[in-house]
């Protein structure tokens, strides 16, 4: 092949990989977030990185920094990521979904793909490895580490630390809002999960029937909590996304509520 027919041609494919591409989702248990054409964008499309980790212990999809345990039983499934400091905002992002797209790499790229995925766990900053080394997460970095089986619908697992493209989009989901209760006697923990529209919350109010609204405080990732004694009456809650809006559901939880269950209540635009 002459030079410049082998320019033409990587020119073409750079055109392809720098072209809006389509929604390349993960299967999960129920739909994680909304495809770009569905959804309008929050963001403009940014750089950052994306690392990958393979569950050889079914025990690895459990757990992570925004609390929502079981990713699977949460809906979430594999379309989801751990994300580094910059972008963690001390848990506040919990809940947020992103489109992320391979580029700038020919040879590892799949091209005319990307993925949606929503934050679901924190990557640690390494200080024993320089930001531009092994310390992937460390700040300033902007990364994003992914399930294989996410990672693998956007680039050759044989990749690596992929440079990507990144931009939040609102979040699509399945039913209303999720209110998982825990705790013990008049100490109360509510995981708020399954959350359309921004998908991260910025405030939580609760009211039993014998009460007025009582302010939640954040105990980690979307953990909420309150020391207060609503035991015996119907909850109702009232949540706060980040950009504003409020969506209050009544009696979602009936009067003989226990810990350990989970309820469902209204949802917000997606």
């Amino acid at each position: 092949m002459s030079p410049s027919a082998l320019i033409l041609q990587t020119l073409a494919l750079f055109l392809t990989l720098a072209s809006p591409s389509a929604s390349h989702t993960p299967t999960s248990s129920s739909s994680s977030s909304s495809s770009p054409s569905q959804s309008s964008s929050l963001s403009e499309w940014r750089s950052a990185r994306a690392t990958y980790y393979a569950a050889a212990d079914p025990r690895d999809a459990v757990g992570g920094a925004c609390g929502y345990g079981d990713l699977a039983k949460a809906g979430y499934g594999m379309a989801t990521a751990g994300i580094s400091e910059s972008l963690f905002e001390r848990g506040q992002i919990c809940g947020a979904c992103f489109e992320l797209r391979c580029v700038e790499d020919l040879r590892w790229c799949i091209p005319g793909t990307s993925l949606i995925v929503t934050a679901t766990n924190f990557c640690a900053p390494n200080y024993g490895f320089a930001s531009d080394g092994g310390g992937h997460c460390n700040p300033p970095n902007k990364h994003f580490v992914l399930p294989i089986e996410a990672f693998e619908k956007i680039a050759i697992w044989k990749a690596g630390n992929m440079p990507v493209q990144y931009r939040r989009i609102k979040c699509r989901k399945e039913g209303g809002i999720r209110f998982t209760i825990d705790g013990s006697g008049i100490f109360i923990s509510v995981l708020i999960s399954n959350v359309a529209g921004v998908g991260d919350i910025a405030a939580i109010k609760i009211k039993g029937s014998k009460t007025g609204w009582l302010p939640m405080g954040r105990n980690w990732g979307q953990n909420w909590h309150i020391n207060a004694d609503l035991r015996n009456q119907p909850l109702s809650f009232e949540v706060s996304s980040s950009d504003g809006l409020t969506v209050t559901s009544y009696n979602v939880a009936p009067k003989n509520w226990n810990f350990g269950q989970t309820f469902e209540g209204k949802q917000f635009e997606s």
